[in-house]
């Protein structure tokens, strides 16, 4: 096992050290390991997305329409869910 020194802010040093007191974990070093798991964790499963959004894509085929048509129909589909507004 490999070692790791870190320097952080007496703010999150705090944090760090209330998570561990608070008994959720045993020690600091399992509070960063369980940081560094459920990272990873969140990263293979945002590829994952990805990847299943790009084989869904690539089953769909070509669309026949124009990439304006498509830019215009992607915009108006943001506008009705509220993320632009009309000058977008």
């Amino acid at each position: 096992m490999s070692r790791l020194t870190i320097s952080m802010p007496d703010q999150m040093n705090d944090w760090v050290e209330a998570q561990v007191s608070a008994g959720r974990y045993g020690n600091v070093s399992e509070y960063f390991r369980d940081l560094v798991r459920r990272d990873q964790e969140r990263r293979e499963g945002a590829i994952a997305e990805l990847r299943a959004l790009m084989e869904q894509a690539d089953a769909g085929g070509v669309s026949p329409r124009s990439v304006d048509e498509v830019l215009q129909a992607a915009r108006l589909e943001a506008q009705q869910q509220g993320l632009l507004n009309g000058a977008d």
